[in-house]
């Protein structure tokens, strides 16, 4: 009778057996185990091989879930150096005062998280103690990604070290008042603490990723060796749920990002409950990770277990622990020894016989409090395991309780993360459970006190001497004193003035040409980062490729099909371009990283990331408030701009409103240029307030975000304006009028105000012709380079008002004295030119692509969205009618003359 689980023959044609026999001898092999110790032995067995062959380099497929045990046996841990018991105060300290800050700050009603540290309180402090280097260390230190919701024990810390104070812990979660402490890490709030924002849960990983790599290209490219640096991320295991937590693990793997580290803490429970209640997280994780490439260690068991697992002598404690999903894990964590021994032990007579040997006592301690992610030793071992593998990243699953030593109140809680202060009698059991000195009488009015050995104890002397050993304090933000880029020649700039004749060129072009002159420069050229995600082509970008490189830490393997040609594909080992294929949010996690480079090492770096201008803001504004949060500098370029300009391509594509979410974003200068000596501008006011001289009171912590188009049109010459640099950069100036347009209308002609950004200019400046020619009106064309940065100017006066200033929007201004009406008009939703009718004096309205874009011509899409010459001739006519400037008959007319 043939076994039904054998494997077939035909699953093996593809591997031809050269010793059928032998093959066979081996199966038999493995069926007599089966038979005479049992499938779990035979398992065992075939686990171990597997495990055999990996190690010696046999090429297999990989093992990608081990046992649910510790990964290093406790034979193999390390020695912790150091004072294990001083450590153990210190940490005692930590957490009380973590749990002190948000309780108090409870009667504020102002939140606040008490749990998460709980739970990862040794594996912060492990590695503060023995591996997180600081500033002052060779390179730039290590890079901490702190989890958000362990705020509290981090803030904890520094108070210790006496780097925060008890008043600034009382001001935890309230910050208006000058002196306070934001919720989570955030770099823009506490800029000498905090380097990375992370609670916008699933970023940290992936941006930790892509730090990771650019600190491989700062040091491959020669701006500086960073291999001394370390990237560390803690993570919480629901927080592994979110896409962008694994979105780039493969690229961490491919490059052998071996200077990256992930901490993940496994307390098994996310905000609601269980992380995997019907399964096992960990697992699943070990899984993942080993799949995508990384070295997995699991730091699962406490000390506690060591004497249970020496006991199991059948591998029934091991097969059981697999067996046991995370949800009854945490049951058992709340429940009496009798619980356990039945549902836990009694699952298998060998296991029966097993908790025969235990006492309760020992029982409750292994189930209650013994995890390896709450013991120095088994951290230790792990870290120490991390930063010695080498060709691969490493991931720590550590498992934790959450709420650990908060109490039965807390530990394992469903809803602990959402408890946010623990009662007096609570706090008493706390601090006799952890041995603190800390009196009853120190409870006044029923206030819990804040706990300090003293700036002279031991604890901080330890504290303080372990962290100079290892390069100053941690976490850190530190802007080291760089002297500001030199501007560059104003040649490269000055070229686009004169416009492009008879040639008609694309504002995307136009920008593609302007980087393509200033990467060439001598002083700042190298600084240049350029970052697409594989769109160069659809750019113009490809000649970049031979010239610069594509950046990759293993240069080019093989012979590009392309070789023979000018423009071919070439990668380099110091490559400059950051072609990160179809990933905006890698593409952005790589700006994130090269756009602070200044404060993370030292090192100006000037990123410019162009893409699809549909697929940016729409995609990843998260990460571009990520970017705010983090104080980034740097060129984002939405490419492919506007609602109409894409022809054929359709709404998927159309992008009519990246400038109205831009405009959210306070760090955000959001500018629509319409010609290419306006591009030239922008970029190089960018790179003066970003990285040169900045104004007294000026911001250098802000990012431009310019929208250019691939439609191929005049480009013409840089009128002589006075004032126009100053329009340019503040948002609007006038281009011309319509005697200096040359166009003919009759004395006293009406007169409007057509204001125009991006493309859409075009259109204004032939409805300006047809105005005069066919209905005799006046019109003036300006540019409005930028909604957004008039709005937050008249938003500014508006504030200056209040406090009892004179000042008048520089919108108010350009316009003072403009006959007419005013009408604006873009390629996108009215919204965005409607963001400065307010301040506008004159009459008012405006058209825009409003609704969903469509496949067609760029012509008739323009008509549909009635934004063509012919609309605004037809808004424009209305707009005189109402005033009785034109006969309103005029408007019917024109509307029948052109089809509307």
């Amino acid at each position: 009778m043939t076994d039904p689980n054998a494997i077939q023959p035909s699953e093996l044609d593809q591997l031809p057996d050269r010793d059928p026999e032998e093959t066979a001898e081996w199966q038999a092999s493995l069926d007599a185990v089966a038979k005479a110790a049992g499938p779990h032995r035979a398992a065992y067995l075939m686990r171990r091989t597997l495990e055999r062959a990996e190690g010696a380099g046999i090429a297999l497929p990989k093992l990608l879930e081990t046992d649910y045990v510790n990964s290093i046996p406790t034979s193999a841990e390390p020695d912790v150096p150091g004072d294990e018991a001083m450590e153990q105060r210190i940490t005692a300290w930590n957490r009380w005062n973590a749990a002190a800050m948000v309780t108090r700050g409870s009667k504020y009603g102002v939140g606040g998280h008490i749990a998460t540290f709980a739970s990862a309180a040794w594996l912060y402090e492990t590695g503060f103690n023995h591996f997180f280097k600081g500033k002052e260390a060779d390179g730039s230190g290590d890079q901490l990604y702190i989890q958000g919701h362990a705020s509290p024990g981090i803030y904890a810390r520094a108070f210790l070290d006496g780097r925060l104070s008890e008043e600034q812990l009382d001001n935890f979660r309230r910050e208006a008042g000058g002196n306070g402490l934001p919720s989570y890490p955030h770099p823009r709030r506490l800029p000498w603490l905090w380097e990375f924002p992370t609670v916008s849960m699933g970023l940290g990983p992936l941006s930790a990723i892509y730090q990771a790599r650019f600190n491989r290209y700062l040091t491959n490219r020669g701006i500086k060796d960073t291999s001394a640096s370390h990237v560390w991320a803690f993570l919480g295991d629901g927080e592994m749920d979110e896409p962008e937590s694994t979105a780039a693990l493969a690229l961490a793997a491919r490059e052998e990002l071996d200077n990256l580290t992930f901490v993940i803490n496994c307390n098994l429970q996310r905000l609601d409950g269980p992380v995997r209640a019907n399964f096992k997280i960990v697992q699943e994780l070990e899984a993942q990770f080993r799949g995508a490439g990384w070295n997995v260690i699991k730091t699962l068991w406490g000390t506690a277990w060591d004497e249970l697992f020496q006991l199991d002598t059948t591998g029934a404690l091991v097969r059981r622990l697999r067996q046991v999903p995370d949800a009854q894990i945490q049951t058992y964590q709340t429940r009496d020894a009798a619980y356990i021994r039945q549902d836990f032990f009694g699952a298998d007579p060998a296991l029966v016989e097993l908790a025969k040997l235990l006492s309760d006592d020992k029982i409750l301690e292994c189930f209650h409090f013994s995890r390896g992610g709450h013991e120095a030793r088994k951290v230790y071992a792990a870290y120490k395991a991390a930063v010695e593998h080498k060709g691969a990243p490493t991931v720590i699953l550590a498992q934790t309780v959450k709420g650990h030593t908060l109490g039965e109140g807390f530990a394992s809680k469903n809803a602990n993360h959402q408890m946010k202060k623990l009662s007096v009698d609570e706090f008493k059991n706390m601090r006799d459970l952890l041995g603190l000195p800390i009196k009853d009488s120190d409870f006044v009015d029923g206030v819990v006190p804040y706990g300090h050995p003293g700036a002279d104890s031991p604890e901080v002397r330890y504290l303080q001497e372990r962290r100079a050993a290892l390069g100053g304090p941690a976490p850190a933000r530190r802007v080291h004193p760089v002297a500001p880029l030199p501007a560059p020649a104003e040649k490269a700039f000055a070229s686009f003035d004169k416009g492009s004749g008879s040639q008609n060129v694309a504002t995307t072009m136009a920008f593609v040409r302007l980087v393509k002159d200033l990467v060439r420069d001598k002083e700042t050229g190298k600084r240049w980062v350029p970052i697409v995600p594989d769109e160069a082509r659809t750019f113009g970008m490809e000649s970049l490729f031979p010239s610069l490189g594509i950046y990759s830490p293993k240069g080019q393997t093989y012979e590009p099909v392309d070789r023979d040609q000018l423009m071919y594909y070439k990668e380099a080992k110091n490559g400059q371009i950051l072609n990160e294929g179809i990933t905006e949010a890698g593409s952005m996690a790589d700006f994130i990283a090269a756009s602070t480079s200044y404060a993370t090492h030292g090192e100006t770096m000037i990123p410019f990331y162009i893409f699809y201008s549909m697929f940016g803001w729409q995609r990843t504004a998260d990460q571009m408030w990520q970017l705010g949060d983090q104080l980034g500098r740097g060129f984002l370029v939405g490419a492919t701009a506007g609602r109409t300009t894409l022809t054929g391509e359709g709404l998927q594509h159309a992008d009519g409103h990246s400038p109205v979410i831009a405009a959210t974003n306070p760090a955000a200068l959001t500018y629509d240029p319409a010609f290419a000596y306006e591009v030239a501008a922008i970029v190089k006011e960018g790179l003066r307030r970003m990285y040169g001289e900045a104004a007294p009171g000026e911001d250098q912590d802000v990012f431009y975000y310019l929208t250019v188009y691939n439609e191929p049109l005049p480009q013409p010459a840089k009128p002589s304006v006075a004032g126009i640099d100053e329009g340019i950069v503040k948002g609007l100036y006038r281009f011309n009028t319509a005697e200096s347009a040359g166009v003919t209308v009759p004395a006293n002609a009406p007169r409007i105000q057509l204001l125009g950004s991006g493309t859409a200019i075009h259109w204004a400046l032939k409805a300006q012709q047809l105005l005069a020619d066919e209905w005799g009106v006046a019109a003036d064309v300006w540019s409005a380079t930028s909604w957004s940065e008039l709005r937050r100017d008249a938003l500014e006066a508006d504030e200056a008002g209040l406090r009892g200033e004179e000042r008048v929007p520089f919108v108010r201004q350009a316009l003072q004295g403009a006959e007419g009406p005013v009408l604006a008009v873009s390629d996108y939703m009215r919204q965005v030119p409607d963001q400065i009718a307010q301040w506008v004096e004159q009459d008012w309205s405006s058209l825009g692509a409003d609704g969903f874009g469509l496949s067609d011509t760029r012509e008739a899409a323009r008509r549909h969205f009635g934004v063509d010459a012919e609309s605004i001739v037809v808004a424009a006519l209305a707009q005189l009618a109402k005033r009785g400037e034109v006969k309103a008959a005029s408007v019917k007319e024109a509307r029948e003359k052109y089809g509307l």
